[in-house]
């Protein structure tokens, strides 16, 4: 039987990759590793994980019902890394932009942010996000009028053709 994939698209599996560092006996070394981490928690409702691992700052924040009904709910397909900056072993701060995939209620959705992480006392915590907002869809092509003819080459106006 084949060793379950992490749902972080490491592509490593879950017990080698974020596993130890959800289930506390291995450290995230840096801000990716545990935005991986959180990730996956999420996929894997661990509820616990997602709030401890949170800055101390910010923990109180956290509805724990509420991130339980939302990581339940949603079908959970993928996490891209799209940047990471600073997170190093002498760095305090740093940051990872990142596109987590999900369905929720069937529809397919992407959370885009760029999550900013704080160590304390030696550990990576998240500490905030902000999303990133899409760009708005931008037509480039004409646009037919209802009195043009349609563009299916019927040689109707669109109105009487495709446009019905």
């Amino acid at each position: 039987m084949a060793e379950e994939k992490c749902p972080c698209m490491s592509g490593k599996s879950y017990t080698d990759c974020c596993e130890r560092i959800i289930e506390g006996t291995a450290k995230a070394e840096t801000p990716e590793a545990l935005m991986r981490a959180r990730y996956s928690a999420y996929a894997r409702v661990e509820v616990d994980f997602i709030v401890n691992s949170t800055h101390s700052i910010q923990r109180d924040s956290n509805d724990r019902e509420e991130i339980r009904r939302w990581s339940e709910k949603s079908e959970w397909s993928g996490l891209e890394i799209l940047h990471t900056e600073k997170g190093r072993k002498d760095d305090d701060t740093g940051t990872v932009e990142f596109v987590a995939r999900y369905r929720d209620r069937g529809v397919a959705m992407e959370h885009h942010e760029i999550a900013e992480f704080r160590r304390e006392k030696g550990d990576w915590f998240f500490y905030d996000g902000k999303l990133v907002p899409q760009a708005p869809y931008v037509r480039n092509e004409a646009k037919v009028g209802r009195n043009d003819p349609c563009s299916c080459g019927s040689g109707k106006k669109y109105k009487k053709c495709c446009g019905k």
